[in-house]
């Protein structure tokens, strides 16, 4: 990984993104905002490979809860540690759930896992609620060059590679701020392969993992925190999907913003 600094951290009132955290605001955008219909769209659709009709399944940390646009299952719910009405399920800690042994099919894990103070007690959680064979759908930030270059320009979250993102006692982001975050963590969990094995390979095998991402997120104009996009055609927006896939391949330690990541948990 190229590292322009081993850790940056900005305080909220630094950040040059708007409307952070206004999820009843993205909730309306995303029905006029062709370039973030497209980006969600890639976010979620691909998870349907790994995921049956008739499954039970789960989203945690799910905000805005737009992978129920995307998301093709009978029986589906959306859940976050926020108590918006448009939730199936309110103040759910991804790390303590409450929800039954064995209970899901699937969980799916959206851009949450870089805002989790102790990921080792989600990964923990999420091997509990899970059925065997069940599946952990991640989509998440890849700590690139880019993207520790958009976050240093916007002030926005930060990223800090020193964290031990296996301690259960230290948290790797602002355990008191819902919407701190680390955006080094998902690569300091699957970028080592031994630590990975050590510490989650007894219940876990990493069933999918590619890099995925890059000038579809960066025209969006954001998600839950907005900022300027050129808004673009169908033609264009597709186009750029597909030059997002080329660039996440030859250069992902460059371009690549985030990872597609399907963890399977062990019978």
């Amino acid at each position: 990984m190229f590292k322009i600094r081993n850790k940056v951290k900005f305080d909220q009132s630094e950040n040059r993104m708007k409307k952070q955290g206004d999820v009843q605001s993205s909730i309306f955008d995303i029905e006029n905002n062709k370039n973030l219909f497209s980006l969600l769209k890639e976010r979620f659709e691909w998870m349907n490979k790994f995921i049956n009709f008739d499954d039970k399944g789960i989203e945690v940390g799910s905000a805005a809860g737009f992978s129920k646009r995307f998301i093709k299952c009978r029986n589906f719910k959306i859940s976050d540690f926020s108590n918006h009405d448009h939730l199936d399920f309110k103040n759910i800690d991804a790390q303590k759930t409450g929800f039954e042994n064995n209970e899901f099919d699937f969980v799916i894990s959206s851009n949450m896992i870089h805002h989790l103070p102790f990921p080792l007690k989600f990964f923990d959680e999420m091997y509990r609620i899970l059925k065997p064979n069940g599946k952990l759908i991640i989509f998440d930030a890849h700590c690139s060059f880019l993207l520790q270059l958009v976050l240093i320009f916007m002030r926005h979250e930060g990223f800090d590679f020193t964290k031990n993102v296996w301690d259960k006692n230290t948290p790797a982001t602002d355990a008191d701020d819902l919407w701190a975050g680390n955006s080094s963590i998902p690569y300091l969990i699957f970028s080592d392969k031994a630590q990975f094995k050590k510490n989650l390979g007894d219940k876990f095998n990493i069933k999918y993992k590619i890099n995925c991402e890059c000038l579809l997120f960066l025209n969006s104009g954001g998600v839950t925190s907005k900022t300027l996009y050129l808004p673009l055609p169908n033609f264009f927006l597709k186009f750029i999907s597909y030059l997002d896939k080329f660039l996440s391949f030859i250069a992902p330690n460059i371009f690549s913003l985030a990872y597609k990541v399907v963890l399977e948990k062990k019978g």
